[in-house]
């Protein structure tokens, strides 16, 4: 003999939270915004040295002089380059196209590196200076902020406040006025799928030289700052009195 549950459909089910609020505690839901346009804090050039030879050892030796020529122009400059770096290096052999054989025509080496210059002025006597050079290619400038930059910190308050004002001007409407915060989160930081994050910077500008060696030195580059674009987003929710409909 076997037996059976007294009511085999019943299920234990967890309680669920109401995200609407109830008549007695009433909720707003908002979003907080913030776009904030601000100078930039740093501005970052690649450098790229090249050599060509028609042996490997006169190729990597030509490119080791330019290199420290180029290292040693930028250390000049002191406090006003935050950071120097230096990237990928190649060297490669180029082969001839015609003929049965691989024959190795010449060697092509290249080094890459990136300078954060802080100081705008120097930047463009240094980007003119590195331009004529001889075999030696800037790419930049590329305008950015700091990841600590304050400006990112003032964007997520007015963001905030922001929220708190639009809320407020809602229960207003009702003729009453806000109780309680419920919650405040960056927008999508319940999201199951990753989001692009709520406070960024972009920077626009992009100009390319060519360097060759000529024999007067060229004029420093007149290069304006790009303005930064920062925004800030946050959903807020708020309890407020039960007003009198």
């Amino acid at each position: 003999m076997t037996s059976t549950p007294e009511n085999p459909t019943a299920t234990t089910t967890a309680p669920t939270a109401v995200p609407y609020g109830t008549p007695d505690a009433p909720r707003i839901a908002v979003r907080g915004e913030a776009h904030l346009e601000v100078d930039p804090e740093i501005a970052r050039i690649g450098i790229t040295v090249s050599a060509r030879g028609t042996d490997r050892r006169s190729a990597l030796d030509d490119l080791t002089r330019r290199n420290a020529t180029v290292l040693d122009l930028v250390k000049t400059y002191g406090d006003a380059v935050e950071r120097l770096e230096t990237g990928a290096f190649t060297i490669a052999p180029e082969l001839t196209r015609h003929g049965r054989a691989e024959r190795v025509r010449a060697y092509h080496g290249r080094v890459h590196l990136t300078a954060d210059l802080t100081d705008f002025t120097a930047l463009g006597e240094l980007t003119s200076r590195l331009a004529d050079l001889d075999l030696t290619r800037v790419d930049g400038p590329w305008w950015a902020l700091r990841p600590d930059s304050p400006a990112h910190r003032d964007a997520r308050r007015q963001a905030v406040r922001e929220a708190v004002q639009r809320a407020r001007e809602y229960a207003e409407a009702l003729g009453t006025t806000l109780a309680a915060l419920v919650e405040l989160a960056d927008v999508g930081a319940e999201a199951a799928q990753p989001m692009e994050y709520g406070v960024q910077s972009r920077s626009l500008r992009r100009a390319a030289f060519a360097g060759a060696e000529v024999a007067d030195e060229a004029a420093p580059l007149d290069l304006e700052p790009q303005r930064q674009q920062v925004f800030a987003q946050v959903n807020a929710r708020f309890t407020m009195v039960p007003p009198n409909l």
